[in-house]
C-alpha cells in the first residue's frame, strides 16, 4: 500500500452516552466554508452546515441517480464540480427537490457571529449555548450592533479585528495591550455616532469584566466556549433542530478538527441543561425528559466511506455557493430558520 493510501486515525467525536433515551434519530453532517479562526480575511463570508436524514441505501440511490441522470464523474464530487458540469442547473434544481424534508442547511456569517461572539462573551456569563437559539434573548442587541457598524467605514472593520485579536488563545500570559486595543477601537466607533441601540451596547462593555474573560481564556478555562469557533453553535443548531425537543440526535460527522471530545461533552451538558421546550407543534406528552441532552453522540467517520455524508457535503458546498442564499427560493425550504445571519440580508 502506497503512502498516499495510508489513512490517519480519525480525531474527535463523542461516543453516544449507554443510556439513549427513547427515540433517535441519525443525522449525517458536513460543512462548507470552514476556515478556522481566519473569519475576518476568508475567501469564504459565510460557513454553511448541512444535516441529512438518510439512510445508507437511500443516499447511495440519490448519489446514483446524480450520476446516471447528469453523467457525473463515478468518483466522490464536489460542488465546484457540481455546479459546473453539464446540466448544473437542472442537476441542483432535482438534488434540492429530492432532498426536501429529509435536510436542513444551518447558515453562519462569520462576520455576524463575530458580533454575537461580543455580545453573548463579553455582555453576558460566556457559555456553550451562546450563538444558538437558546441565547436568543441576546441576538436583537447584536444585530442592531451589526447592521450600525457594517455603516460605520472602516472603524467597524479595526473593531472586529481588535476583538479577533482580544481573545485569540495562543499567549502565554493575558496582555492588557490588546484589552487596550479593543476599547480604543470601541471608542472610536462610538464617535461615528452610531445610534441608540448600538451605542447602548458598546457603552455596555466594561473593561474589568473583558479583562476577567480574557484572563479566564488565557488559562484555558474550558467551560468557556472557544471564541472563534462557528462549527459549534452551527452543530448545536442542527441538533436541536432534528431533536424538536422530542428525540435524541446521533451525528454522523466527516472528520472535523473542532469537534473535540472535551467540547462536544460541554456542548451535550449545555443543551440538556437548556434545551428548553419541544418545538411548536410538537406533542408535549413526548418530549425529552428534563435533563436528558438532544445530543445523543457524534461519530466521526471518512466522508469516503459513508454516501449519507458525502450528499451532506455537496449539499453545504452548493448551498454555500448560491448567490443571494438567503434569498434563494430553491433553497428556503432547507434552510434553517435560526441561521446566524441578518434576516434582512
Amino acid at each position: 500500500m502506497g503512502a498516499s493510501s495510508v489513512r490517519t486515525p480519525l480525531q474527535g467525536g463523542l461516543p453516544p452516552i449507554d443510556a439513549v433515551v427513547g427515540a433517535v434519530v441519525h443525522i449525517a453532517c458536513d460543512e462548507s466554508g470552514f476556515s478556522g479562526t481566519n473569519l475576518l480575511h476568508s475567501a469564504s463570508p459565510v460557513i454553511t452546515h448541512a444535516g441529512v436524514d438518510l439512510a445508507v441505501d437511500e443516499a447511495v440511490e440519490l448519489i446514483t441517480a446524480l450520476r446516471a441522470g447528469f453523467r457525473f464523474s463515478p468518483h466522490e464530487f464536489k460542488s465546484g464540480q457540481f455546479l459546473r458540469g453539464p446540466g448544473a442547473a437542472g442537476a441542483r434544481e432535482w438534488f434540492l427537490g429530492a432532498l426536501r424534508g429529509r435536510a436542513s442547511v444551518h447558515l453562519v456569517d462569520k462576520e455576524f457571529f463575530l458580533v454575537t461572539r461580543i455580545v453573548d462573551l463579553l455582555l453576558a456569563e460566556p457559555s456553550y449555548a451562546a450563538g444558538t437559539r437558546l441565547t436568543r434573548d441576546h441576538r436583537p442587541a447584536a444585530l442592531a450592533l451589526y447592521r450600525a457598524g457594517r455603516a460605520a467605514g472602516s472603524d467597524w472593520g479595526v473593531f472586529l479585528a481588535a476583538f479577533v485579536d482580544l481573545v485569540r488563545t495562543k499567549r502565554r500570559h493575558p496582555d492588557r495591550r490588546t484589552v487596550q486595543r479593543f476599547f480604543e477601537a470601541r471608542d472610536a466607533l462610538v464617535g461615528r455616532g452610531l445610534g441608540t441601540p448600538a451605542d447602548a451596547v458598546l457603552d455596555g462593555l466594561d473593561p474589568a469584566h473583558v479583562w476577567t474573560v480574557v484572563t479566564r481564556l488565557d488559562n484555558d478555562d474550558r467551560s468557556i466556549p472557544p471564541p472563534l469557533e462557528p462549527m459549534l453553535p452551527a452543530l448545536a443548531e442542527t441538533v436541536l433542530s432534528w431533536s424538536g425537543g422530542q428525540r435524541q440526535v446521533l451525528v454522523i460527522h466527516d472528520e472535523q478538527s473542532a469537534l473535540t471530545a472535551d467540547r462536544l461533552t460541554r456542548l451535550r451538558q449545555a443543551l440538556a441543561d437548556h434545551g428548553g421546550p419541544p418545538a411548536a407543534g410538537a406533542d408535549r406528552a413526548g418530549a425529552l425528559p428534563a435533563g436528558v441532552s438532544p445530543l445523543a453522540g457524534l461519530v466521526m467517520v471518512d466522508s469516503r466511506d459513508d454516501p449519507r455524508v458525502q450528499v451532506a457535503d455537496l449539499l453545504a458546498g452548493v448551498a454555500r455557493r448560491s448567490p443571494g442564499i438567503a434569498d434563494d427560493a430553491a433553497l428556503q425550504p432547507l434552510l434553517s430558520p435560526t441561521s446566524l445571519h441578518d434576516p434582512e440580508g
